[in-house]
């Protein structure tokens, strides 16, 4: 009776999956090595995802005489285990740029907030030297949030006279704080 070609395989190791295994590896893996290298361009983690594949054709071992090309079978799974590694190693890439901006903005923060809380008693000791009357304005428009129209009302003066008073506290302090242009921006 003549077995169909189809469905026996190999030749001569339908009965021996596990020697039809060891032969595979054999004449395979320095090829897989040499493609995972290319790629990955890392010894050990090169021989990591050739391991995988042998490991992946070990749990189909039984089905082994049945695949007709076992060096195309095997390209297609290391192509997918180098797909996998790329996938994540992107991905980590992406986690640690992202950890390290974070990072960065938490140190950065901190820094600023250091900075600021100087910064911001040098600003409120040169508002408590500013004259009453626009030192009023000031602290109606910047820390209250009034605009010109709402101070001049409140304190029955023009808003012309707000306006005034609001760009000469905010030159004294201009004048004050010039060697700082990030916190000009901050205030003004």
């Amino acid at each position: 009776m003549r077995k169909n070609s189809r469905t026996t395989g190999i030749a001569g190791y339908e009965a021996e999956p596990e020697k039809l295994f060891e032969d595979i590896v054999k004449k395979q893996e320095w090829i897989l090595y040499r493609l995972a290298y290319k790629v990955v361009k890392s010894d050990s983690t090169a021989r990591d995802i050739v391991q995988n594949v042998f490991l992946k054709l070990w749990e189909h071992r039984a089905e082994l005489p049945t695949i007709q090309h076992p060096s195309a079978w095997l390209h297609r799974v290391i192509k997918n285990e180098l797909i996998d590694f790329l996938r994540k190693t992107a991905a980590d890439e992406r986690l640690c740029r992202m950890l390290w901006l974070k990072m960065k903005d938490c140190v950065h923060n901190t820094e600023e907030t250091i900075d600021l809380n100087d910064s911001s008693d040098i600003v409120q000791k040169a508002v408590s030297r500013m004259p009453p009357q626009r030192r009023l304005v000031y602290t109606l428009n910047r820390e209250q949030g009034l605009n010109y129209n709402e101070i001049a009302e409140e304190l029955s003066i023009s808003r012309h006279t707000v306006k005034n008073h609001l760009s000469l506290a905010l030159r004294s302090l201009h004048r004050l704080l010039s060697g700082s242009v990030g916190l000009l921006l901050f205030y003004f």
